[in-house]
């Protein structure tokens, strides 16, 4: 059996309304992109895995400004037998330094605008929870 694991998503957008992406280098889901993001570590809080994961596959430091959404991951072998279960708690981030680079388990890493994201293979369910990002990006974070 297989237990749901939480994890945390980085939804940060520079200065021209681009957003930080990952292409992930591991399954689930190698080579598609999404934000950075990982599981949450045994007595870390949300934030600090948020920051540390960033960090780790981006090169990028982040302030963590507010929880945008929470998404759930579920996937299933051709059997229907389950093969993984994230809780993920994606989190609106506003970078602070460091030097952007693909890290850790990120095959390749990039700042995407508007019609760049329609052309890439993003995780699903990707798109409409960075239009809610980006609304709650435009209200200075608050919820």
């Amino acid at each position: 059996m297989i237990a749901p694991v939480v994890a945390v998503g980085a939804i940060a957008f520079d200065e021209d309304g681009r957003v930080l992406l990952i292409q992930r280098g591991r399954a689930p889901g190698a080579g598609l992109w999404t934000v950075p993001g990982g599981r949450i570590e045994p007595g870390e809080t949300a934030a600090a895995a948020c920051a540390r994961e960033v960090a780790e596959e981006t090169g990028l430091e982040v302030e963590v400004v507010a929880l945008a959404e929470v998404v759930e991951r579920i996937g299933r072998a051709p059997d229907g037998a389950l093969t993984h279960h994230f809780v993920i708690l994606d989190h609106l981030v506003r970078v602070r330094g460091g030097e952007l680079r693909a890290g850790d388990d990120a095959a390749a890493v990039g700042w995407f605008g508007g019609g760049e994201l329609e052309r890439l293979p993003l995780t699903d369910g990707l798109l409409p929870v960075l239009e809610r990002a980006r609304a709650l990006a435009s209200r200075g974070g608050a919820g």
